[in-house]
């Protein structure tokens, strides 16, 4: 492991987390009166499944071969871990009814950090955890955990000063039962714990990596596409599945024949694209990064997600009127994010040979 080979790790985590933090933005030009499925449902249809079986024999050479030949136990785990990633994008949503959008997200990025950092540690590496690399490594989790509590709690005073002129609103969210309030955390945490399983499923994809580039060999770039297939079609079983659920429960499949269909698909699509760029970027950067290359990768992965979020929301107004306090909060949970993936990339140097 060079110095070369971190720089282009690292720059790929960057690239995929400008696409991660900005694949909800077409999401903005979706007419109001369109429900929910309609918008999600065709978005995890591209990410899931047409995507990944229509790009897929382009990308990868000998694609249905590769599948083929790989065998069940090779794909079991990235399926299984898959699932469960697609199961906590639907839960976040859940929690967004309970608590709001800014704690929901403070509690699920979080919970994606430490899941996604160490789970696959201790799955995979449990005897680094106790030495000084390991040490350097839990150090940069901790301090982007900080980060992320400090700009969950930005964005929960920016929400606060931004209702300041709407007192029934306001009433209404400090009168929050209490039952409610806990079914919201629990939501949010769950949730964060079930996306990080896409740092789990990537962690157990070396072997089929290993097979695309020896047997049928795939340069690195179109290794990454094969892996990112296997994890996406773990989540079409459970996304895919509950938008079916809803459109079905609701009557909303009519609302497909409606006239800005073709536009709230288009941005379903641009969505999709952004959001499976980022996913391919993250298979593609972090095994440049070391045996630990999942652990460091998710949380400095994440990290830099939650900057280029919080930077669009500077541009695209959302900030705007927001206390002072708040957005000195802000700048210090960026500033300190930063820092840590600093110490994330000090500490994975520490394991090159």
């Amino acid at each position: 492991m060079d110095t070369a080979s971190l720089t282009v790790g690292f720059i790929c985590l960057l690239l995929g987390a400008v696409c991660g933090g900005s694949f909800g933005l077409p999401s903005k030009y979706v007419r109001q009166e369109t429900p929910w499925e309609n918008l999600w449902g065709p978005f995890f249809f591209f990410v899931t499944i047409a995507m990944p079986v229509l790009l897929g024999p382009v990308l990868v050479k000998d694609f249905c071969a590769l599948f083929a030949g790989a065998g069940l136990g090779v794909l079991i785990m990235p399926l299984v871990f898959g699932l469960l990633w697609g199961a906590g994008s639907m839960t976040l949503g859940m929690s967004f009814a309970f608590i709001g959008l800014s704690l929901a997200y403070s509690l699920n990025y979080g919970a994606q950090i430490i899941t996604g950092a160490l789970v696959p540690m201790a799955l995979h590496h449990r005897e680094q955890i106790l030495t000084a690399r390991g040490g350097v490594i839990l150090l940069g989790v901790a301090v982007c955990l900080v980060g992320v509590v400090i700009s969950g709690r930005a964005a929960i005073l920016k929400d606060r000063s931004m209702k300041q002129d709407a007192p029934a609103e306001a009433t209404s969210d400090g009168g929050m039962k209490k039952p409610k309030m806990l079914a919201g955390l629990m939501f949010a945490i769950v949730s964060g714990v079930l996306c990080a399983c896409y740092g789990v499923a990537a962690s157990y994809t070396g072997p089929l990596a290993k097979i695309a580039a020896e047997q049928f060999h795939n340069e690195p770039w179109r290794v990454s596409c094969a892996t990112t297939a296997v994890i996406l079609w773990g989540g079409a079983i459970s996304s895919c599945l509950y938008c079916a659920f809803k459109l079905t429960r609701n009557g909303t499949w009519k609302h497909f024949g409606t006239p800005g269909t073709g536009r709230t698909l288009g941005l379903a699509l641009a969505m999709a694209f952004l959001h499976n760029g980022a996913i391919y970027l993250f298979n593609l950067g972090f095994p440049k990064l070391g045996d630990l290359g999942v652990s460091v990768g998710y949380a400095a992965f994440m990290s830099f997600a939650i900057i280029v979020g919080n930077l669009h929301g500077f541009r695209t107004g959302e900030w705007k009127g927001a206390s002072h306090q708040s957005k000195r909060l802000i700048i210090a949970g960026i500033a300190i994010l930063i820092a840590g993936v600093c110490v994330l990339a000090k500490g994975n140097a520490m394991g090159r040979q």
